[in-house]
């Protein structure tokens, strides 16, 4: 998990240059969501409060790895990464853990595609509000464009949340 944050961290920075992408998306959309299926294989496997601790040690690891590996301090809004990085994972992943819960015994796909939906999208505009705000970096369209992704990912995530369910007969 911490390593996912790390690496979505140091990868927002950087749009995508390419079909005229890059006020729209950055490559951090693609790593992100990742962290969705891991909070929601451990709520799956091990309830919410196994998931809770993941997402607290998650975001120890990840803000501690940013802060020394991602963070020029001399940069205002490469601090306002951190900072924008850090509260929107704890909301957002702990958001979804009690979305998750609430809506477990649903179908198999319900709970972790409804809790990473609504995560990411609270994920996406409190980071983008936090780290671009007033800085000219154009945040609405690049969240827009991150939150696109992101739910095409969380799309995609549900095969290999399917497959790991199925193998393992979590409860």
């Amino acid at each position: 998990m911490g390593f996912v944050v790390l690496a979505s961290n140091f990868l927002v920075q950087f749009p995508i240059k390419y079909y005229g992408l890059e006020d729209l998306l950055t490559y951090g959309a693609f790593s992100y969501p990742v962290a969705f299926l891991i909070t929601d294989l451990a709520n799956r496997s091990y309830g919410k409060f196994v998931a809770r601790k993941i997402v607290y040690i998650g975001f120890a690891i990840g803000i501690t790895f940013t802060l020394f590996f991602s963070t020029n301090f001399s940069d205002l809004i490469s601090i306002r990464i951190a900072i924008g990085s850090g509260s929107a994972f704890i909301v957002a992943q702990l958001l979804d853990v009690k979305i998750f819960d609430q809506l477990r015994k649903k179908t198999w796909y319900v709970a972790p595609l409804t809790s990473s939906l609504i995560g990411s999208t609270v994920d996406t505009f409190l980071f983008f509000s936090i780290s671009f705000y007033g800085t000219g970096i154009p945040w609405i369209t690049l969240s827009l464009g991150d939150l696109a992704v992101k739910i095409l990912v969380a799309l995609v995530m549900l095969i290999p949340f399917r497959l790991v369910i199925g193998n393992f007969k979590l409860t």
